[in-house]
């Protein structure tokens, strides 16, 4: 009987919850009709313009994005690309890669998608043994490793897959709340929740990645296949 009770209370404190919450986004409506009832025909003009404008700046911003490369996710050639490509936009992923480690290829696959959800953002990928000086002066020691480059300064870098649940199996929700983190692309989620935590509640195991010296080279790897 007394759990019956307890339920009963539970249930008539939750139903009132919903109730009030109903209650205030019905105010909150009522509120908004009522000042466009109250608008004039100018006001009303003046309202769609303000919208019409927003619109047109929203995708001149788009075109300005991909008209510099946003949009897709590239390879640059040289060192050199890489300043001139950071210095033309605010936000920039460059993947620091190796033909030869084959972690670089699973992070392709999540850039190429993030590249084209976020047009805010650009998305580079540059080969390691063409930018030596680059490497050493950004001390890019791991393959692969992210730099998060914005306003033209490095402000952040994703170093093997340690930040995204240290497996090879991590979601691009999983990358795209990484880069969130630093504020490197519009991020819609809460940055206090991981994804790869919700998918541990579901029993996910995950692979300790072992680093090793890729051999003649002054960089670690998170492959094994080298």
């Amino acid at each position: 009987m007394e759990a019956d009770a307890s339920v009963d209370m539970f249930s008539k404190v939750l139903e009132n919850q919903l109730l009030q919450t109903t209650k205030i986004v019905e105010e909150h409506l009522d509120s908004e009709i009522q000042k466009l009832d109250q608008m004039d025909e100018d006001e009303l003009e003046r309202l769609k313009e303000k919208r019409l404008q927003a619109l047109r700046k929203a995708q001149q911003q788009k075109q300005e994005w991909l008209s510099k490369g946003h949009g897709e996710y590239r390879e640059i050639p040289s060192e050199r690309d890489f300043f001139q490509e950071v210095k033309e936009s605010k936000k920039v992923v460059c993947h620091f890669y190796r033909d030869s480690t084959f972690r670089c290829k699973i992070l392709d696959r999540h850039l190429v998608i993030l590249s084209k959800k976020h047009l805010e953002t650009k998305f580079l990928k540059l080969n390691v043994e063409k930018a030596p000086f680059l490497c050493e002066r950004l001390h890019i020691k791991v393959i692969p490793t992210l730099a998060l480059v914005k306003d033209g300064k490095t402000q952040d870098y994703v170093v093997g897959f340690t930040d995204l649940g240290n497996t090879d199996d991590f979601t691009t929700e999983t990358l795209e709340w990484r880069l969130g983190c630093s504020d490197i692309l519009n991020y819609s989620g809460n940055l206090m929740e991981p994804p790869f935590q919700s998918q541990k509640k579901f029993g996910t195991n995950f692979t300790k990645l072992e680093k090793k010296t890729i051999r003649g080279k002054k960089y670690d790897s998170d492959s094994d296949d080298d």
